[in-house]
C-alpha cells in the first residue's frame, strides 16, 4: 500500500526521484516497471504495472457505448505509458504528460493505495484548500460516507 505526501522536483530533463521509502516495494511488485496516464483532475496517476493491468482489464470491459466511458478510456488506455524505474530510483515522466498536468518543476507524490497521483504543488496546494472549503458546505452525505469509520 502506498501512503503519504512528498514534495519533489523534477530535474531539468523532466525526471523525479522515487522516495526511498517505495523503491523496494516497487523493485518487489513490478521489477520497477510502471504506467504513467492522465487523471480528469489534471492531475497524473503512476501505478506499479500489474496493478495497472488490472485497472485496464476494468476499463476495457466497461461498454463503450455509453459517452462516458469512451471519454474515460481514451483519456486514460490513450495516454497511458509504460515506464520503468532506473538504477537511481529516477523516473522519466514524458514531456506530453508533464505539459498535460502543468508541473513544471515542484511536484507533489500522493500515495493512493495500489497507485500514486502525482500533482503540480502549486495546483496540489490550491485543490486542497477548494476540496476543504466544499467539506464546509452542508451537503448530503452519502451512504458509503457515513458507513466509514475513522
Amino acid at each position: 500500500m502506498y501512503r503519504g505526501a512528498s514534495s519533489l522536483s523534477l530535474d531539468n530533463k523532466g525526471r523525479m526521484f522515487m522516495p526511498t521509502r517505495y523503491r523496494q516495494s516497487l523493485l518487489d511488485e513490478c521489477d520497477g516497471k510502471l504506467v504513467l496516464t492522465v487523471d480528469r483532475d489534471r492531475c497524473l496517476l503512476l501505478y506499479p504495472f500489474p496493478a495497472w493491468e488490472a485497472v485496464e482489464r476494468q476499463l476495457n470491459g466497461l461498454s463503450g457505448i455509453d459517452r462516458r466511458v469512451r471519454r474515460l478510456q481514451r483519456l486514460m488506455i490513450g495516454y497511458a505509458c509504460e515506464l520503468d524505474m532506473d538504477g537511481n530510483g529516477r523516473i522519466l515522466l514524458p514531456q506530453h504528460l508533464r505539459k498535460y498536468a502543468n508541473m513544471e518543476k515542484h511536484i507533489m507524490l500522493i500515495g493512493q493505495g495500489n497507485k500514486f497521483e502525482l500533482w503540480d504543488e502549486e495546483t496540489w496546494n490550491k485543490q486542497q484548500e477548494i476540496w476543504l472549503a466544499e467539506e464546509d458546505e452542508d451537503e448530503e452525505v452519502s451512504d458509503e460516507l457515513k458507513s466509514l469509520r475513522l
